[in-house]
């Protein structure tokens, strides 16, 4: 087991990481999922020993390893810049952090040919990297990494660079991957759909901060507070300013008076954020009760399976998202549609009022 207790690193007045505790146990998935920025490349820095905090300690199956150098521990990790060595096989890619070991000739050969199979490259074991794809030789690094057999593997947004159809691709093999391992993974990107496909758990970090941890599932459904809601958002979470009032929301400066969910009823009088998610905002009026926004259109983008429509509405900046193609001219006005079911309500501090796990989803 990985334990951050209370870790926190400082640069000069600047805190990289603030006070993060996070428990990760053996043979699971963690997402850490944020913008750039977040924290996420120092916090992996942390958990492998190349940086050390400034305050809290880093535990590793109950050994104080906090101030252990990174060639000591027992970690791997791979890079959004995959490396490799051009002038070597692939074979000798993947054995060579077991050459650097001594490990002997007959238990590198197992090790290298068991990795390959896991993630496909035994046909190209005699290639050379330029000899491969972008995605080959990016499970080759991922292979030089898995084949330590290290207890903690950090992945630092290792597809970013591929192109969609590369990335896509090992996407879909990677919850393979590291559920045939029991090594603990690490995986940060700044994308949410990568986060719900990959699946496992997730934590969001902001700031330096941890804001949630959990399921990842649970996170996405159900976040703790507008800021998790946010990081967990694209396109990005929709959001309007409101009051409440006994069973009513007046929006826009109190033009728009919409009826609150029942299961808001415990949100006190006052000032809170109305949010929703672009997918529930729909241009076709799904039925009775749903509540109608009208604004502008700014800009459609268009991608083929989706359109997304950026609307300027009640002072603020929201996109729908639509399955298809929906070209609508920039100037149109035009009216949208959210059913109050779909409301995610966070009071005036940004804490969660109200989010109903199965309905806002």
């Amino acid at each position: 087991m990985l334990e951050l207790k209370s870790v926190t690193k400082t640069v000069g007045q600047e805190a990289h990481i603030d006070d993060v505790s996070l428990a990760l146990e053996p043979g699971t998935l963690n997402v850490l999922l944020g913008p750039t920025l977040a924290g996420k490349t120092s916090l992996m820095r942390l958990m492998a020993g190349l940086d050390r905090p400034s305050d809290g300690q880093v535990i590793m199956n109950g050994v104080d390893v906090t101030g252990l150098p990174v060639r000591q521990r027992n970690v791997a990790m791979v890079y959004q810049q995959f490396i490799n060595y051009p002038t070597l096989s692939v074979y000798e890619n993947i054995a060579s952090p077991l050459r650097v070991a001594k490990i002997a000739a007959g238990e590198i050969d197992r090790r290298v040919r068991e990795a390959a199979d896991l993630l496909q490259l035994a046909p190209y074991l005699d290639r050379t990297p330029l000899q491969l794809s972008g995605g080959q030789q990016q499970r080759t690094a991922l292979a030089r990494a898995l084949v330590k057999g290290a207890e903690l593997v950090l992945l630092d947004e290792p597809l970013a660079n591929l192109d969609y159809k590369l990335r896509e691709e090992l996407r879909a093999e990677l919850p393979r991957i590291f559920a045939e391992s029991g090594a603990i993974f690490v995986y940060a990107t700044t994308e949410p759909s990568e986060a719900l496909l990959l699946g496992g758990n997730t934590a969001t970090l902001s700031q330096g901060r941890m804001t949630q941890f959990g399921a990842t599932l649970d996170v996405y459904r159900n976040p703790v507070d507008l800021i998790t809601a946010q990081t967990f958002s694209d396109p990005p979470l929709n959001t309007i300013a409101a009051v409440k009032e006994g069973g009513k929301l007046l929006v826009d400066e109190g033009r728009l008076s919409v009826k609150a969910p029942a299961a808001a009823s415990g949100l006190a009088d006052g000032p809170c954020t109305v949010a929703f998610r672009p997918h529930h905002l729909l241009r076709d009026k799904p039925g009775r009760g749903a509540v109608t926004f009208k604004g502008t259109v700014a800009v459609t983008e268009l991608t083929g399976s989706e359109s997304f429509i950026h609307v300027d509405m009640h002072g603020a900046r929201w996109v729908a998202l639509m399955h298809g193609v929906h070209a609508v001219p920039s100037g149109a006005e035009i009216a949208l549609h959210v059913e109050p079911q779909r409301f995610m309500l966070f009071d005036a501090q940004g804490r969660l009022a109200r989010a109903d796990i199965k309905e806002a989803a």
